[in-house]
């Protein structure tokens, strides 16, 4: 028998996570300037990063011979969300914190629930697990909350939601989904992934962090990847039970989060100047792509996220001609959807190269 022949046969069974083209794949590939190349890929802020967290992270520099101490993030975060700092989980991106909850709680001959055409990470964890897979079908490209419940089995530990959705942005209502959790048993774990929640329109938005009480079976995950421009750094957060907390961090790797990561987010959660300016981006950005993309004739998923989904047809070849304009966009065929590609918004500057690139692409000139 071959050595890889005798690692665990839900590990070969994996597909690994496939991450947008990278700007420098790109430039190699079609001898591009990076320069002159926009990548609307991977949902990162155009923007970059919080001008207050680069300036803690240049600061941070100097203590890079030490071992992280995660006390001020906490700290922070204990006071951004009025939670206490045990019942808080850091994590090297928020797939971290999903990774650590799936090796709480699942194992061989458990299962977990999710949604088709919901966050590919929510597969590799269950399945790094060993646990058993149950797919939902989605209800408009979106979770099927009712067919999800109908879904849970004996051996059901775990419910993965993500709201807003990614890749599609959509975004289940407030009470509908606090109506799901009431009606699921006590001893499975919900995991709601609000990796977009900053994106929600204020008057669409409620405070999730008030359920955790009502809730001991709810996992609450975010991340800094998003509005707060700090994808590279990789740092997201759990927020949960005390005792479900206690349990995550028993598994959670020794300084899983770095100095510079940890002074960045501190700082990020203070600039809020920086997320209004991000948000207020991203929503006249949105109208700029939709209206493109409407007018082009595609048709497209409305998102509550930063980035819309658009019915692209022959999504591979279109992709392949943005790609030849030094435009990335994400084929989002791995998730169930080959005719479909995601836009991530950026600046006006950057939304326009795509809509041109588009327009391009429909007139059959590259």
């Amino acid at each position: 028998m071959a050595l890889c022949d005798q690692s665990l046969p839900y590990i070969r069974a994996i597909s690994p996570y496939q991450p947008g083209k990278p700007i420098t794949e790109l430039a190699r590939e079609m001898g591009i300037p990076l320069g002159s190349i926009v990548k609307l890929a991977s949902n990162e802020n155009p923007l970059g990063m919080s001008p207050k967290a680069k300036a803690a992270m240049e600061k941070a520099i100097v203590t890079l011979e030490r071992y992280p101490d995660d006390f001020e993030l906490k700290k922070a975060l204990a006071d951004h969300t009025g939670l206490e700092a045990e019942r808080i989980v850091l994590g090297n991106g928020s797939n971290d914190v999903l990774d650590l909850i799936a090796r709480v709680f699942l194992a061989p001959g458990r299962s977990a629930v999710f949604s088709q055409h919901a966050f590919a990470v929510y597969p590799l964890a269950s399945l790094s697990a060993g646990a058993e897979l149950i797919a939902v079908p989605a209800k408009d490209y979106g979770h099927d909350l009712d067919a999800m419940r109908y879904a849970i089995q004996p051996h059901t530990r775990l419910i993965w939601i993500a709201n807003p959705n990614n890749p599609t942005g959509t975004f289940l209502p407030y009470p509908q989904l606090k109506a799901f959790i009431q009606a699921v048993p006590a001893d499975v774990v919900i995991v709601l992934d609000e990796a977009y929640n900053d994106y929600i329109p204020p008057a669409e938005r409620a405070d999730t962090r008030d359920w955790l009480a009502e809730f001991p079976n709810l996992v609450i995950t975010r991340t800094f990847s998003k509005i707060y421009g700090l994808a590279g750094l990789r740092i997201g957060f759990a927020l949960a039970s005390a005792e479900i907390a206690d349990l995550m961090n028993r598994v959670r790797q020794p300084f899983n989060c770095n100095n510079l990561a940890l002074a960045a987010a501190t700082a990020a959660l203070d600039d809020h100047q920086f997320v209004a300016r991000s948000y207020a981006l991203n929503r006249s950005g949105m109208e700029q792509i939709v209206a493109g993309i409407k007018r082009f004739g595609f048709t497209h998923i409305p998102s509550h996220g930063n980035f819309v989904a658009f019915k692209a047809g022959d999504a591979s070849a279109l992709n392949q001609k943005l790609l030849k304009q030094g435009v990335i966009v994400r084929p989002i065929g791995g998730y169930g959807m080959p005719e479909w590609l995601r836009v991530t918004i950026g600046t006006e500057l950057e939304n326009q190269r795509f809509l041109e690139a588009l327009e391009n692409a429909q007139r059959r000139t590259v």
